[in-house]
Parts: structure tokens; C-alpha cells; sequence
């Protein structure tokens, strides 16, 4: 056969193919790029009656379009890449306003974040965290500490307006509280973890021992771990519950009743927490740390939430971005 036969032939034959394929169907099969993962839309019950926190009860099915997600926690090299095409600048990074901050002096005002220190026996509550000067994503402990053969951790020290302008820049957005939830499930609605509901140190980059006084690093890291080193849940994303909390887009009000049956819910138009009265802007922040022990908080888990004032960036705060479909996979619609 000649060369100009064959390819005639290859013509006809991608011709039939495209007329046997929907377009519709070609298009939906792998919609997100590489580095995120697909998830079908469909209902969960979002949040747990189960808790010991009043701010977790659940609220009636909630419903989520198909969505795009991040595999894993926006990384150091990640975020140097963002910093290296636009020149941002932290907001750790930046000394704290006057306007803010009239009564400090100057020297009080310096950049700096908070960080955390193990505490010695008998430490006052939060007293583990301390506030650095010096301390941002490039030097997660102050100055004198750097981000070298770190390049595949978890991005932390980011305010939200940081995370915000990042996904400007990647042309994606921070996902709502449902969308993360939802995600982080995997495909197991109402269980307690993202991986079942027996707790396993090995699932999840946690605290092992007791906090904040000694970290038996049964699971092989005292602090951040790199991304992707634990088991991917059932959508195949890493790190959801564990190694550092996540940035969502919603305001923090305890409960969900204000999502009960709603549609791609985006949370309250206020914020509130009852514990923190004196703060009026707070986001959700969602997935614990590698902070969390089974005897203090034991935030790793999907449903598990927490307010953060959106001006703060700790040692343990990063995030992820999705990207929304036009095209939607509902799973009572497969």
C-alpha cells in the first residue's frame, strides 16, 4: 500500500471514530488538567452529628456539580513560580500596618508569621505559638531557616488574600467548604475519616503522642511532610485530612443548617465564631495538621472545620485550588 493510501485510510478511520464518539462524551472523559483529579458531581450529607463540636452538625443534603481539584496541597516550588512571574509580596512578608496596628512600635511591626514550638510541661494553653519575626513561606521558622530540598512541601505562612492571588494567577479558585468536603470524602459519605472510620497514623500525616509536649513521629514525620506521601483517598487526591490546613472561599458560622438542600452551597454571607466573639471576618479553614492528635482536636478528619481570621498565616496553613466545569457529571444522572 502507498504512502498516500495509508493515509487516506487513516482519514476515513478517524472520521468514523469522531462520528461513533460524542463530542460531548470526548470532552467530559478527562476535562481537568494533570495535576488535578475530576470529581462527579453528586449529594452528601455535609458536616457530623457524631462530633464532640457543635460547630460540625451536619446539614441535610447538599448537592455538588462536577469539579476539578488539585491532587495535592500547592507546593514551595509551586508557589516560587507564582512569586518569580509576578513579584508578589506575602502578607507575611509585609510589616504590620499603622493603620491596623496604631499602638505597636516600629520595631513590633516587623514581617513576621506565627509559629509552632513544642511545648515544656505545664505551658499555657496556645502558649506553643509564637510569634517570629522574619517567619514566611521562604523561611518557615524565622530568618535563619530555609526551604532547602523542600521544594515538594506544602506552601504554608499564606494569608488568604495570598491564596487568593495565586489562584488569580493560575486561573483557578479556592473551593467552597462543600466542594472541599465533598472531595475529601472520596466516595465514602458519612464516614469518619477520609479512608473509613477506624483512625490509622498511617493515613494521614498527624501528631502521634501527646500534644503539644513530645511526637512519637510514628508515622515518620515530626512536622510537614512532603506532598503525596500518604495514601491518596478514592478520588486520588493526597493529603486532605492532615499535614497542613486548607483555605476554603466560605465564611465560618458553626453548623450547616443555612446549606441544608441547597445546590453548590457557598456559605453564609457573615461570619461568626462563638468562641472567638471579638473577630467579625473569619474563613474555614478545613483538614487539620500535621497538629492534630487523637488527645487534642483530632481536626484530620473530612467533616472537621475551623475558623481563621483571613490577615494570618501560621506553620500549618496552606491550601488547594479547583477549577469549575461547565460540563456536569451527576452521579444519580451515570
Amino acid at each position: 500500500m502507498s504512502r498516500k493510501s495509508c493515509l487516506a485510510l487513516l482519514l476515513i478511520i478517524g472520521i468514523a471514530i469522531a462520528l461513533i464518539i460524542p463530542p460531548a462524551f470526548a470532552a467530559s472523559t478527562n476535562p481537568c488538567p494533570l495535576e488535578m483529579a475530576m470529581i462527579p458531581g453528586g449529594k452528601f450529607m455535609m458536616g457530623s452529628d457524631n462530633s464532640t463540636y457543635i460547630e460540625e452538625l451536619s446539614a441535610q443534603e447538599v448537592t455538588v456539580s462536577s469539579f476539578c481539584i488539585d491532587k495535592h496541597e500547592v507546593s514551595n516550588s509551586q508557589f516560587a513560580e507564582f512569586v518569580k512571574a509576578t513579584g508578589y509580596v506575602t502578607v507575611a512578608e509585609r510589616p504590620l500596618s499603622k493603620e491596623q496596628f496604631p499602638d505597636l512600635p516600629d520595631e513590633q511591626r516587623l514581617p513576621g508569621s506565627l509559629v509552632f514550638q513544642i511545648a515544656k510541661p505545664g505551658a499555657k494553653y496556645l502558649s506553643w505559638w509564637h510569634w517570629q519575626i522574619g517567619a514566611n513561606w521562604q523561611h518557615p521558622f524565622g530568618l535563619e531557616s530555609a526551604l532547602t530540598h523542600q521544594e515538594n512541601y506544602p506552601v504554608v505562612h499564606i494569608a488568604y488574600e495570598d491564596a487568593l492571588a495565586y489562584a488569580q494567577w493560575a486561573g483557578k479558585s479556592l473551593p467552597t467548604e462543600a466542594q472541599w468536603e465533598y472531595a475529601a470524602r472520596g466516595g465514602l459519605d458519612n464516614a469518619t475519616y477520609a479512608w473509613g472510620d477506624q483512625y490509622s497514623e498511617k493515613k494521614a500525616n498527624t501528631w502521634q503522642g501527646i500534644f503539644p509536649f513530645f511526637n512519637t513521629k510514628s508515622d515518620g514525620y515530626v512536622g510537614i511532610a512532603p506532598v503525596g506521601s500518604f495514601p491518596s483517598n478514592g478520588y486520588g487526591l493526597y493529603d486532605m485530612t492532615g499535614n497542613v490546613w486548607e483555605w476554603t472561599a466560605d465564611w465560618f458560622q458553626p453548623g450547616h443548617n443555612h446549606k441544608s438542600h441547597s445546590v453548590n452551597p457557598t456559605g453564609p454571607t457573615a461570619s461568626f465564631d462563638p468562641n472567638k466573639p471579638s473577630e467579625t471576618v473569619l474563613h474555614v479553614i478545613k483538614g487539620g495538621s500535621y497538629l492534630c492528635a487523637p488527645n487534642y482536636c483530632s481536626r484530620f478528619r473530612p467533616a472537621a472545620r475551623e475558623s481563621q481570621a483571613p490577615d494570618t498565616g501560621t506553620t500549618h496553613i496552606g491550601f488547594r485550588l479547583v477549577k469549575n466545569l461547565t460540563i456536569d457529571i451527576d452521579k444519580d444522572e451515570e
